[in-house]
């Protein structure tokens, strides 16, 4: 095949749902793509009907058979998440068997060489849009793609992390699954964080940092809980804090951070459902057996813009926050915050790039922040270290009610 062909394949939805095996009769929709910018082998890919140009499509079977091409309008390519109108005709015309089955976008197949494609799955389909993530970690060698040798590799492949792929969600993993990595900028109140968190949001959106894409159906979020913060000063294997986050079911967030000092890289635990009782200082000398200095309880407001990175399938958080005391709400801590979230690739996770990344990303950010007239100094200030300067310096705020 040519080194810059690109393939869009449409299939029936059972090969991807295991319901059937492919066939040798199998029929294929076959839509080339436009050439990639990318250089090398991708992770994520997200295609927009709506970016898109017209589409030359064909409809062929692994025997040799196939129609005519059709240029096909992006916006015809669909009809909500089933193939639209002049697809289903290229299948009519090849065979009307083919044609009564829901077919759906299931494999890009992407340049690896001279012989050879890269194969990416579908994990996500809206009327809009779809996501896709590779599946093979080398090269599917091929005749040529119109010939479908590649297909029977690419389901066998798709089928093997059929429960990876093929439930929502479940295509996350964890790189540092009990750490966090985090670089934090601590701005100067008052910020209008909605405001610059839209600057960032239309700045990302419109391609600005290159190589990342929105994290898919999931790039923008909103936050407003309260913390209730206890410091654990002692023994030094237990140092950080525990603090508590009130959900609507009357149970907490528990979050466990273990840091001597403030740093890039902290260990960490979250536990959903925490049933505490009434005495949150009880709970946590009795329950986890902790020695803890609990410290006045703050809101935090906090606007969230998630990048993924097409190359690896490594998802960062951007967050600008306002967190105020609940005793006195003047008293403020205002930050932009770059982390590391998770992973979406079935693939085993390139561990060594999320630093590297989260440096790419910090540069571009601190870019951003400077021509935003904000602080662009990178740190590690947290919130322990917030409200230990707070006490110290207001020793009145130390009371925490219940």
């Amino acid at each position: 095949m040519n080194t810059d062909e690109r393939w869009l394949a449409f299939t029936g939805v059972d090969l991807l749902d295991g319901t059937r095996a492919p066939g040798p009769d199998e029929v294929v929709l076959l839509a080339r793509l436009p050439r990639a910018d990318a250089a090398g082998p991708v992770n994520t890919v997200v295609l927009e009907w709506a970016a898109l140009p017209a589409v030359p499509v064909v409809a062929v079977t692994a025997d040799g058979r196939r129609t005519r091409t059709v240029d096909v309008p992006a916006a015809e390519l669909m009809s909500g998440v089933r193939v639209g109108p002049a697809l289903t005709a290229l299948l009519s015309e090849l065979d009307p068997v083919a044609a009564r089955r829901t077919y759906a976008p299931s494999f890009q197949l992407g340049p690896a060489g001279t012989g050879a494609v890269h194969v990416h799955s579908r994990i996500r389909l809206r009327r809009e849009d779809c996501c896709l993530i590779r599946i093979t970690a080398q090269p599917v060698p091929t005749t040529g793609v119109p010939r479908l040798d590649w297909l029977p590799p690419a389901v066998a492949a798709h089928a093997a992390e059929a429960v990876f792929l093929n439930n929502h969600h479940c295509y996350y993993r964890k790189c540092f699954a009990d750490r966090e990595l985090e670089y934090k900028y601590t701005l100067r109140p008052p910020v209008d964080i909605w405001a610059a968190t839209a600057r960032l949001y239309d700045r990302l959106r419109a391609g600005g940092l290159p190589g990342y894409l929105m994290e898919y159906a999931d790039e923008f979020q909103t936050w407003d809980y309260l913390n209730h913060l206890f410091e654990v000063p002692a023994p030094a294997d237990e140092q950080g804090y525990v603090s508590f986050i009130p959900s609507t079911d009357g149970r907490h967030l528990m979050k466990r951070k273990w840091f001597a000092e403030d740093s890039f890289e902290r260990r960490e635990e979250h536990r959903k459902g925490v049933v505490t009782g009434n005495d949150l200082g009880r709970f946590v000398a009795e329950q986890l057996g902790l020695r803890a200095r609990r410290l006045p309880t703050f809101r935090r407001v906090r606007y969230d813009v998630n990048v993924e990175s097409a190359r690896t399938g490594h998802v960062y958080g951007i967050f600008f926050d306002h967190c105020s005391l609940v005793a006195d709400p003047t008293v403020v801590l205002s930050q932009c915050e770059l982390e590391y979230l998770r992973t979406r690739s079935v693939l085993p996770p390139d561990e060594a790039a999320v630093r590297v990344e989260l440096d790419e990303i910090a540069a571009w950010l601190e870019a951003f922040l400077a021509e935003s007239g904000l602080p662009n100094e990178r740190g590690y200030y947290s919130k322990l270290s917030f409200l230990r300067d707070v006490v110290a310096a207001r020793p009145e705020l130390a009371v925490v009610p219940g």
